[in-house]
């Protein structure tokens, strides 16, 4: 299984990302990009946290536990990602600020096409030291093929069988979830995913890193008097990040090769895929506390 999943890393996490975003397409709706009209402010400042904030806290957490190169690189590479399948839901069952929620998604995934690049070679460069070299165009093309692309197909889908968008896009989710379960137990058997090989600190500074980026998203509305929704909202689409295209990026960047040892690769590819379950439990307080404080009565926001 191991041989396998390493022969096949790119092909696998590649459709993981295709199978969520035809899902998360399928559950958008044209008119929650008008949501991005109606509350500039709280946009613009959800956007300000995700592209800037998220890959500077990276750099200062990573400074401030003394982390490896590999590690501190994998903190850039989820900062820089934009939010994930999972925040919308998050948003909903916590009755925040759905249409938020949403356009944050949308605008960062469709800009990731520049924005994750540029962050990585320019954040990532500072920690590095030149270890990364950046093939821009060819991660372009692939978050256009298989990101944007799937994106839009799945809108279409929605769109055109409006009746069973829901099913639709329980499918594709599914099945987006199974491929995770094949890429956790391919990099299992692979011996590529040991977290008793990590350290407390690496530990320590993921956990740090999640609940940082939450209360950083959340802090910056609520300190410019924006709404508990919106804020709400902002820090779960902030700390909660698209780990497939997070994986996407890793296997092309620093792909996998049977029988060749790469503890760099190893640390980077650790922390996205570990970040991914602490994202998980960072964003569940502040969804049951904000739930609680709503109401079970009302409807969530939007």
């Amino acid at each position: 299984m191991g041989d396998f999943y390493l022969q096949y890393e790119y092909h696998i996490t590649s459709s993981q990302l295709v199978f969520a975003m035809l899902g998360m397409g399928a559950t958008l709706r044209p008119e929650a990009f008008m949501e991005v009209m109606r509350a500039p402010k709280g946009f613009a400042l959800g956007l300000l946290s995700v592209l800037v904030l998220g890959p500077s806290l990276a750099v200062l957490v990573s400074m401030a536990f003394g982390l490896e190169a590999g590690i501190a690189t994998g903190l850039i590479l989820v900062a820089a990602v934009p939010g994930g399948t999972m925040s919308n839901i998050f948003v909903y069952f916590a009755k925040a600020d759905v249409p938020l929620s949403i356009s944050l998604t949308a605008v960062a995934t469709t800009g990731c096409l520049i924005t994750t690049p540029i962050v990585l070679q320019v954040f990532a460069g500072s920690v590095v030291q030149g270890e990364v070299q950046m093939p821009g165009g060819r991660i372009a093309l692939e978050i256009l093929f298989f990101l944007l692309i799937p994106l839009g197909i799945g809108m279409a889908a929605g769109w055109r069988f409006d009746p069973l968008r829901d099913q639709i896009a329980r499918v594709f989710i599914r099945l987006s979830l199974a491929m995770i379960g094949l890429i956790v137990i391919g990099s299992t058997a692979a011996d590529r995913i040991d977290p008793g090989q990590q350290t407390l600190t690496v530990v320590l500074a993921v956990f740090t890193f999640s609940f940082a980026l939450f209360f950083a998203g959340y802090g910056l509305l609520r300190l410019t008097g924006l709404p508990n929704t919106a804020a709400v909202s902002a820090g779960i689409e902030t700390s909660y990040r698209n780990i497939s295209l997070g994986l996407l990026v890793k296997a092309s960047v620093w792909p996998a090769r049977e029988g060749v040892a790469d503890p760099f690769a190893d640390q980077v590819f650790f922390v996205v895929l570990f970040y991914g379950a602490v994202a998980l439990v960072a964003a569940l307080p502040p969804l049951f506390i904000h739930r609680r404080l709503v109401g079970d009565d009302d409807t969530p926001a939007g």
